[in-house]
C-alpha cells in the first residue's frame, strides 16, 4: 500500500532559530503579518522576540491575542475578520497549540471559504492551499507547528473535532528552545506528555510506516530521558532541546500514521470540561494502552525499551505492561494530575463523551476496535 508522508518543507531549530526568520519571510517578500497568539505570551512580552525580528526586517504586522486555550470556531471567526480588515497576506502563529491551531483554521477558511467546520467531516477536504502559514512554537508538546491536525472546540454543543488536512501544514517551523525555557512546570509536564501520547499512538496506529516508526520511537528515547529534567530545571538548555526535538519528532508521526483513543477521548474532556489536553493525555495514556496491548503486545515492548526498561527477561506481555508502568512513573515524577475526578470530570457525561470518542477521526486508527461500552470503561477506569 502506497502512503503519503507530510511536514513543513522548512523548519528552523535549535536556540536562538527565530533570528534566521526575518530574513526568510523578507525574501519571500511578505507584507503584513497576522500575528495569532494569547494574551499572556503578550503579557509576559515573549512575543517581542517575533515582532523585533519582523519589525527589523521591515514586515509589517498586526497581533490577534484572543486565543483561547481550547481554541473555539468563534476564535477563528474572530481571527478572519481582523485578518481581512487588516489585509494580511500571511499568518504567524506564536505560542503552543492552542494559537497553532486557530492559525491553521483562519489561514484555511481564509482561501477556501465556509466555515472551519465544514472541514472536519473527513479528511484532506480543502481544495486550496491555505494562506501562507507560518508557526512559532514555545512548548514541546502539541507538534500543531509542524502537523496536518487542528484541533478546535464548538463551544455550542460541548463537542471538539479534529480538522486533518494537508493545506494544514505550515510553509516554515521554527522550534526556538531559548523560547521555552520561560514555561512553567506545569505546562512542561502536561505539553511533555501530549508529546509522548502522540509518539505512543502513532508507533501502535494502524497505519504506522517505517518512517513513522523511526520518528516515534526515537521521540520516545528523547522524551523519556528530558521530561523530567526539563520540569526539574526550566534552565536546563540541554533538556530543553532534547524534548524540543522529541516532540518535533513525535509529531512527524502522529502527523503521518494519526493517533488513537487517548486522544479521541481527551477531545471530548476539552469540549465539555475545557480541560488541559495534555494532562487529560498524561491520565488516559496509561488506560488506553492497557486496552490496546492486548491486540499490540509486541509494539508496547519495543515502546518499553525505548523507556529505558530493561526488558531482556521478560515476557513480551511482561515487557508491554512494564513499558506502561514506567509511563505511569514519568507522569507521576512531573507532577501531572493522576485521575480525571481531581480535574473535576463526573460520571454523569460518560455515555455523552464516549459516542462523541468513536466518532472523532483520531479513533480511525487505534489498534483495537471499541465499543460505546469500552470507552465508558476506560473513561471509568481513569477517574
Amino acid at each position: 500500500m502506497s502512503t503519503t508522508f507530510y511536514m513543513p518543507p522548512m523548519s528552523m531549530m535549535g536556540p536562538n532559530a527565530i533570528k534566521q526568520l526575518g530574513s526568510e519571510l523578507q525574501a519571500r517578500n511578505f507584507n503584513k503579518a497576522l500575528v495569532v497568539t494569547d494574551k499572556a505570551l503578550v503579557d509576559i512580552k515573549l512575543v517581542d522576540k517575533l515582532t523585533e525580528e519582523l519589525t527589523a526586517h521591515d514586515i509589517a504586522f498586526t497581533i490577534f491575542d484572543g486565543v483561547q486555550p481550547n481554541p473555539t470556531e468563534n476564535n477563528i471567526e474572530q481571527g478572519l475578520e481582523i485578518l481581512k480588515a487588516e489585509d494580511c497576506d500571511f499568518v504567524i502563529s506564536f505560542g503552543g497549540g492552542s494559537p497553532h491551531d486557530c492559525a491553521k483554521g483562519i489561514a484555511l477558511v481564509a482561501t477556501n471559504g465556509g466555515h472551519i467546520r465544514d472541514y472536519s467531516k473527513g479528511v484532506h477536504l480543502s481544495a486550496k492551499p491555505q494562506l501562507p502559514l507560518v508557526t512559532v512554537n514555545t512548548t514541546a508538546g502539541t507538534a500543531a507547528e509542524m502537523t496536518i491536525f487542528a484541533v478546535v472546540a464548538n463551544e455550542e454543543d460541548q463537542t471538539k473535532y479534529p480538522v486533518v488536512d494537508k493545506n494544514l501544514t505550515p510553509i516554515i517551523a521554527v522550534n526556538d528552545s531559548e523560547l521555552m525555557v520561560a514555561m512553567p512546570k506545569s505546562l512542561t509536564a502536561a505539553t511533555g506528555m501530549d508529546a509522548l501520547t502522540h509518539a505512543v499512538e502513532a508507533y501502535v496506529s494502524t497505519a504506522a510506516t517505517p518512517i513513522t516508526d523511526a520518528s516515534a520511537i526515537k521521540a520516545i528515547e528523547l522524551i523519556a530521558q528530558n521530561l523530567k529534567k526539563a520540569v526539574d530545571n526550566g534552565e536546563d538548555r540541554q533538556a530543553r532541546d532534547g524534548m524540543q526535538y522529541g516532540e518535533y519528532l513525535a509529531g512527524m508521526a502522529f502527523s503521518n500514521a494519526s493517533l488513537g483513543y487517548s486522544h479521541s477521548i481527551a477531545h471530548q474532556l476539552g469540549g465539555v470540561y475545557d480541560l488541559v489536553h495534555g494532562l487529560c493525555n498524561a491520565i488516559l495514556l496509561p488506560k488506553v494502552s492497557r486496552y490496546n496491548a492486548v491486540v499490540s503486545s509486541e509494539r508496547f515492548a519495543d515502546i518499553a525499551k525505548a523507556m529505558g526498561v530493561d526488558t531482556r527477561d521478560m515476557t513480551t506481555a511482561d515487557a508491554a505492561e512494564a513499558g506502561i508502568v514506567e509511563i505511569e512513573r514519568l507522569s507521576a515524577s512531573v507532577g501531572t494530575a493522576q485521575k480525571l475526578a481531581d480535574l473535576g470530570v463526573t460520571e454523569d457525561k460518560l455515555e455523552f463523551m464516549a459516542i462523541n470518542a468513536l466518532n472523532d477521526a483520531c479513533s480511525l486508527t487505534n489498534p483495537r476496535k471499541a465499543t460505546t461500552e469500552d470507552i465508558i470503561n476506560i473513561f471509568k477506569q481513569a477517574m
